[in-house]
């Protein structure tokens, strides 16, 4: 085959596209094939018995123009580029592992666009333009990140199942499934404005006095709750009068979880996971407002209900590490004369991360109201 070297740079684009991805996600396809318009989904295919030889793509008008010119008359060859069944496998191999049969269909469609393009793209000198090469080089050190994570997500997927037993055994209490209670109180209670009051607006000192008030009345309240619900009285009847003290219009959240693990509590409110079944928390207060917990069963999962979560933390784990002692393996300077001071806020730039960043895990969500 001919002129596969033209479509290299080009074909970066089509596997930059492809970020590395999660342990448990595996990508469809690389996005450049994905988001053409002309393309369509193909039906699933049967396996090919064509032999390795077989064409698969013939592009008619694409072929070495030094051969085109030395031909002549009746002996012209035909302008042409055949690529075979083992090429065009190669090739989609390469850019993702495993391609779908629709998937590769889509890349055969759009793949002798790209050898036209960049046929004329050399014909015309774009490739002599100054940045040219800085452009290929810096895409040649992202193919090869791309390649090292994968190299390292491939290695890091490699858990034995005396890994995952030690885990389990480790983190015992990562394994506890309750059957949660909760009432959540909200932070501040509405006030409403009285019908003969004037529309003019309080001053700022009143309004904080205001604001301060309906705090403080809705933790008093949470208390007198947690000693109602501590005494045995109904959560979901609980939970309505503390809506209701809050002159909330909206209905207020069933107060059962359902079954809960650990690890779908925000580490403030996890604690209450070590409570015995009965039992009912202390009023637990962040900024959106009170919660309190009643345990009313729970058990430890079993090894093979969560073997397959054991394995998924430990290969993230694995590639936590990896790349942090890569990346930690040199350090950078920049100098702030010329690209001026780093941002203070989050985001790109934005300082020196902290030395545990990396191993920091995310914080659970908190279960919202239902």
């Amino acid at each position: 085959m001919r002129f596969l070297w033209f479509v290299y740079p080009l074909l970066v684009g089509i596997a930059l596209a492809q970020t590395p991805s999660s342990p448990s996600t595996r990508q469809d396809a690389p996005s450049a094939v994905q988001d053409d318009d002309d393309v369509q989904t193909a039906a699933a295919a049967t396996p090919s018995n064509l032999p390795p030889e077989a064409p698969v793509i013939t592009i008619k008008g694409l072929c070495d123009d030094k051969l085109a010119k030395s031909s002549s008359g009746s002996e012209k060859k035909a302008c042409e580029t055949v690529i075979s069944r083992a090429e065009f496998e190669k090739l989609a191999e390469s850019l993702q592992p495993g391609m779908p049969a629709p998937v590769r269909r889509q890349l055969a469609t759009v793949y002798p666009r790209m050898l036209l393009m960049a046929q004329e793209a050399q014909k015309r000198g774009l490739d002599k333009q100054p940045g040219f090469q800085e452009k290929m080089a810096f895409a040649r050190l992202q193919m090869l990140y791309q390649e090292l994570s994968r190299a390292v997500q491939q290695r890091a997927s490699q858990i034995s199942e005396q890994e995952i037993e030690k885990y389990y055994h480790d983190n015992p209490t990562a394994f506890e499934e309750a059957t949660l209670q909760r009432i959540f109180v909200p932070h501040s209670k509405q006030v409403e404005p009285t019908k003969n009051s004037k529309p003019t607006e309080p001053k700022v000192d009143e309004s904080q006095a205001q604001q301060k008030a309906a705090e403080e009345a809705m933790t008093a309240e949470a208390n007198k709750l947690r000693a109602r619900a501590a005494a045995g009285e109904d959560f979901e009847k609980l939970q309505k009068e503390a809506f209701e003290f809050a002159g909330l219009k909206a209905s207020a959240p069933s107060s059962d979880l359902g079954k809960v693990r650990r690890m779908n509590l925000p580490p403030s409110q996890s604690s209450v996971m070590d409570l015995k079944p009965g039992e009912v928390s202390q009023s637990i207060s962040d900024p959106s407002g009170h919660y309190i917990y009643k345990i009313v069963t729970k058990e430890a999962l079993p090894l093979s209900q969560v073997k397959e979560d054991i394995r998924g933390t430990l290969q993230s784990q694995k590639v936590r590490d990896a790349m942090q002692a890569i990346e930690q393996s040199g350090t950078a300077e920049l100098n702030d004369a010329y690209f001026g001071a780093a941002p203070a806020g989050p985001g790109p730039g934005a300082g020196k991360p902290k030395p545990n960043a990396m191993k920091e895990s995310p914080q659970p969500k908190s279960p919202q109201p239902k």
